[in-house]
C-alpha cells in the first residue's frame, strides 16, 4: 500500500509562471540510469553485497564515515539517508522542479539515496520528508554541516559544484569592525515605538557626512544575512563607501510593506528626519538608499514612489511585485494589496528613484515579475542593474548578493567624491 502523502508545512509557492531553472530530476524512474559508479560506487558495492545485516551494516557504516554529504560529483549530487521508514522523499525550494523526489532505497539496507542533475554555481536549501506509520516529518540531512536560518527555522544547503560563499560574507580579522548603536522613535503614523539598530563605520568621525541606507527587515538581514559582516569587509576592502545604515523593525510586516501610507510617512517623514538630525549624513538624494527584500522589497519602491525625488538608490532583492495584466492575482489574499500597488504603479510610475538595483533567484516563483520589472523601471529612465542567480527565496542569497548591489550604489571612491 502506498503510504498517504503528508501535508507540507512549507511548501514552495506556487502560481503560472515557470522559471528557466534548470534543476533536472527523473520523476518518472524509480532510481537514476544509469548508476554513474564515479558517484555511487560505494553504494553499488552495498547493493551487491550478500544479504548479510553484518556485512552490509559494516560496508555502510564504512560508507557513510568516508564520504562527505551530499555526494557532489560534477553536475549530480546524491542525496543520502540512513534509518528504518516507509518513504523519504527530497523536498526543497526550487521552483520549477517537482517538489516530490522519492528516494530509492538500497535492497537490504536501511539506506536511501536521490540523484539530481544540478547546474554550476547553484545553492538551494532542502530537508527529508521520512514517512514512518503514515506520516511524514521533514527533518534537515544529518549528514550535512550547511544549514541556512531564517525566521521559520533551518533548513540544509546543498552547494552545487563551483559554488561557494562569498569570503566577504565571514568574519575577517583583517577588517576593522563598525559599531551598532541603537534607538527608539517614540511617535509613529502608527501610534506606537518603534526601534532601529543603527550602523557605524569603522573610523566613523562627527565630522565627516556619509551616505545613509535604510533597511527593511534590519534584524533579518543582520540575523540571517550576516549584513554588519558585509559591510565592515566591503568598506574595508573600499569597495564601498562608509556608510550609515538604518536597521528597522516592522510589527506586521505583511500589512505595512504592501504600500500603507502610514509606512511611507514612516520612512520617509519620521525616520530620515530622526537621521538627520542625528548623524552626520548627506541631505541630496543621491545619497539615501531604501533596500529590502520580498515584501520589504514592495515596501522599498512603494515608500520611493510615494515621495518621489527624496531616495536616489533602491536595492530591491527578489521583489513580490506580483500584478495581473495578464490575468487575476493567483497568489492568495495576502497579495491583493501588493498587487494594487504595483497595478498602480505600472499605471502611472513616474520616476521615484535615479538608480535601481535589482537582484532575484532563478529558483523562485518570482523570478518571472522580476524579470519583467527591469525593462519596465528602465522606461521611467531611471539606471537600473539586474542580477540573477542559481539560488532561491532565501536570505543567503540576498545576502550574497549585497556586494553587487551595494559596491554599484554606493562605490568605494565615492567618498573621495564628497570630501
Amino acid at each position: 500500500m502506498t503510504p498517504p502523502r503528508p501535508t507540507p508545512p512549507r511548501a514552495p509557492t506556487r502560481t503560472r509562471y515557470q522559471s528557466d531553472a534548470l534543476l533536472v530530476a527523473r520523476p518518472g524512474l524509480t532510481a537514476p540510469t544509469p548508476l554513474d559508479p564515479a558517484i555511487l560506487a560505494s553504494a553499488l558495492a552495498i547493493h551487491k553485497l550478500e544479504r548479510s545485516t553484518v556485512h552490509s551494516k559494516m560496508a555502510i557504516d564504512d560508507f557513510l564515515a568516508s564520504h562527505t554529504f551530499p555526494l557532489i560529483e560534477g553536475g549530480r549530487v546524491t542525496f543520502v539517508w540512513r534509518g528504518e521508514a516507509e518513504a523519504v522523499y527530497l523536498r526543497h525550494w526550487v521552483f520549477g522542479l517537482a517538489s516530490e523526489q522519492a528516494f530509492r532505497r538500497i535492497e537490504g539496507s536501511d539506506l536511501w539515496y536521490r540523484v539530481v542533475e544540478v547546474p554550476r554555481n547553484s545553492r538551494f536549501e532542502y530537508k527529508f520528508d521520512v514517512v514512518r506509520g503514515g506520516n511524514g516529518q521533514w527533518l534537515r540531512d544529518a549528514l550535512n554541516p550547511h544549514v541556512a536560518h531564517d525566521p521559520f527555522g533551518a533548513n540544509s544547503v546543498c552547494h552545487g559544484e563551483g559554488y561557494d560563499a562569498p569570503d566577504w560574507t565571514r568574519p575577517d580579522t583583517d577588517s576593522r569592525e563598525g559599531q551598532l548603536v541603537e534607538a527608539v522613535l517614540h511617535r509613529t503614523p502608527f501610534g506606537d515605538r518603534r526601534h532601529l539598530s543603527i550602523y557605524l563605520p569603522a573610523r566613523y568621525r562627527p565630522t565627516r557626512r556619509y551616505p545613509l541606507v535604510i533597511v527593511h527587515d534590519g534584524g533579518d538581514y543582520l540575523r540571517f544575512a550576516s549584513m554588519k559582516t558585509v559591510l565592515d569587509n566591503l568598506i574595508h576592502r573600499l569597495e564601498m563607501a562608509p556608510c550609515i545604515v538604518a536597521f528597522t523593525y516592522p510589527q506586521d510586516r505583511m500589512t505595512e510593506y504592501p504600500d500603507d501610507p502610514r509606512h511611507a510617512e514612516f520612512v520617509a517623514k519620521h525616520v530620515l528626519p530622526f537621521l538627520e538630525r542625528k548623524f552626520p549624513v548627506y541631505g541630496t538624494p543621491q545619497s539615501r538608499c531604501l533596500m529590502g527584500a520580498s515584501f520589504g522589497g514592495v515596501a522599498s519602491l512603494s515608500t520611493a514612489w510615494r515621495y518621489p525625488g527624496v531616495f536616489g538608490r533602491l536595492l530591491l532583492q527578489s521583489g513580490s511585485f506580483a500584478f495581473t495584466d495578464i490575468g487575476d492575482n493567483k497568489r492568495g489574499p495576502a497579495f491583493d494589496q501588493v498587487v494594487r500597488f504595483v497595478n498602480a504603479f505600472r499605471e502611472n510610475p513616474g520616476r521615484p528613484s535615479e538608480k535601481v538595483f535589482v537582484s532575484c533567484g532563478t529558483y523562485e516563483s518570482l523570478i518571472y515579475e522580476n524579470r519583467s520589472m527591469v525593462p519596465f523601471l528602465q522606461g521611467t529612465g531611471m539606471d537600473v542593474r539586474y542580477e540573477e542567480a542559481r539560488d532561491g527565496h532565501n536570505w543567503e542569497n540576498w545576502r550574497d548578493r549585497l556586494q553587487v548591489g551595494l559596491s554599484w550604489l554606493f562605490p568605494g571612491p565615492l567618498w573621495m567624491v564628497y570630501e
